[in-house]
């Protein structure tokens, strides 16, 4: 017999732990990422024409502001965000082109001359023709959509400007006589003479610039005040310009802002960026609502290698389903390869996106019903209130910007249409809500009942005088009533008014 030996097994070999795939990040892409550049305040200086080229030294020497000392101390707290210096004109115009800006400056000016004034006179005096020719002046030089189209330029760029464009006394336009620009227009009848209005026209803020200011005297009234502006090469004076600035900024400011204003634009920027992230957000979000997840070896492509087979594997997956993209994760080797399905969760996103809306109407001031046609919703809910509010606040808007261009406009158009201005002539803005039918009926009702107590018991009143107080009302549905045949009241009939008078006893229901 063959001796049998035992036999004897090895010890097994100590499994080593699995390394763990540290990921690299190339120096390269970390030195690519930067922050954003945060602008800082300088000087504007104006496309190539604006300023001859012969004085255009000279003239942006007059900005003596210290920049310097502004950026250092914007940048110890004030951040990257709406109150960064001026962008620059060709960047707001880029701007303008969104829809959601549009719409907030567009609303602001439409309602600023949606109703527009109304000329008023002071005495007993009949003006009426007078204020009917200057009615139609108004009408003929479109008066109404020239101060529309500067409401935009104040809300686009920070402000607007207006060119008063009357004849020379040697009868040409002052725009082509170089002496008769630089010259003072007075409002007299002697510079200002019948017929001499030629029109407004709206000027761009891009194509101007100060020409002479006043920076070295805060006590003088013409202190950061330009005393003329060039005018694409021409010098303007500055009487012959209307300004339009609803938003001034600090004097320190004014020069780098081209003595223009904050506009509306550069304040709802941080406001409509949010907006527009969010909603690219919220439809990413939609759209990717289920990704898949692919797990699989990325041992190679986490440290450096080719990342090839991976792509390839991704790719074949996405050819063979329907929807944007797949994620990718490494798997260790005792799971090679998995698949699974993630799915977003879509809760809450209508209210994160109705409040970045809200975001915007809130800095522009225009409640959600006018700037996006959205009604609130709740039992009883209105927004008459929030309506009123934005009325109040258009109004105040008129009385800031448009109040004293007006006044301006008005008196050169009575001197280039009478040769005088009449002091008695002024004019109202036209209240913006309207009442509708049925609140004018319950007013008229109740100014009825009260006419009827003061004509019947109190005695204050007769009746040919309500007569004349309807007739003379512009919103009565009797107005311009006949008044030749005045009424005639029998002292009787007074007398049983008083009394109460014998009535017949009311017909018997039952």
């Amino acid at each position: 017999m063959w001796p049998f030996k035992k036999k004897i097994d090895a010890a097994p070999e100590p499994v080593k732990e699995p390394e763990k795939v540290q990921m690299k990040i190339s120096p390269e892409a970390v030195a690519s990422i930067q922050p954003k550049p945060k602008r800082e305040f300088q000087r504007y200086e104006p496309p190539r024409g604006v300023i001859p080229e012969a004085i255009k030294s000279a003239i942006l020497a007059m900005d003596s502001t210290p920049y310097g000392e502004i950026n250092d101390a914007y940048a110890m707290g004030m951040g990257y965000g709406s109150f960064d210096s001026f962008p620059g004109y060709p960047y707001l115009a880029m701007m303008a082109q969104k829809p959601e800006y549009r719409k907030m400056v567009g609303t602001i000016a439409e309602e600023m001359t949606r109703k527009w004034i109304k000329l008023r006179t002071v005495g007993d005096d009949d003006k009426s023709d007078r204020v009917k020719a200057i009615t139609d002046a108004l009408e003929r030089f479109n008066v109404r959509e020239k101060f529309r189209e500067a409401a935009e330029h104040d809300g686009y760029f920070g402000g607007g400007q207006i060119y008063i464009d009357v004849l020379s006394p040697k009868k040409v336009s002052a725009w082509t006589d170089d002496n008769e620009l630089q010259s003072k227009l007075f409002i007299s009848d002697k510079k200002i003479t019948k017929g001499s209005l030629q029109g407004f026209q709206v000027i761009e803020p891009v194509w101007t610039y100060p020409g002479v200011y006043n920076a070295q005297n805060p006590l003088s009234p013409d202190f950061y005040k330009p005393t003329q502006w060039f005018v694409m090469g021409k010098t303007v004076h500055a009487s012959r310009m209307i300004d339009f600035v609803s938003r001034q900024v600090p004097d320190l400011l004014k020069a780098s802002y081209n003595f223009r204003g904050l506009s509306l634009v550069q304040m709802a920027e941080p406001y409509v960026n949010n907006w527009l992230r969010t909603r690219d957000s919220v439809s990413d979000m939609i759209h990717s609502f289920s990704i898949p997840v692919i797990g699989t070896n990325m041992g190679n492509a986490l440290t450096g290698g080719s990342v090839d087979p991976v792509l390839y594997r991704l790719e074949l997956f996405n050819r063979c389903r329907d929807n944007r993209g797949a994620f990718a994760k490494d798997n260790d080797a005792t799971n090679p390869e998995t698949v699974e399905f993630v799915n977003a969760p879509l809760s809450g996103l209508d209210t994160l996106q109705a409040q970045s809306q809200e975001h915007m109407a809130s800095v522009s001031g225009i409640p959600l019903v006018k700037l996006l046609g959205i009604t609130p919703n709740g039992l009883n809910a209105s927004s008459d209130g929030e309506i009123r509010v934005f009325y109040d606040y258009i109004h105040s808007l008129q009385q800031a910007m448009f109040k004293e261009p007006l006044k301006r406009v008005l008196d050169v158009i009575q001197l280039s249409e009478f040769g005088d201005i009449d002091p008695d002539i002024y004019f109202e803005f036209e209240p913006l809500y309207e009442m509708s039918a049925k609140e004018r009926a319950d007013i008229r009702l109740v100014d009825a009942q009260t006419d009827a107590v003061y004509v019947t018991q109190v005695q204050a009143l007769s009746a040919n005088e309500v007569r004349e107080k309807i007739a003379d009302d512009p919103d009565s549905p009797y107005h311009s009533l006949d008044l030749s045949d005045d009424l005639e009241i029998e002292e009787d009939d007074l007398d049983e008014n008083e009394e109460g008078g014998e009535q017949d006893d009311p017909p018997d229901k039952t």
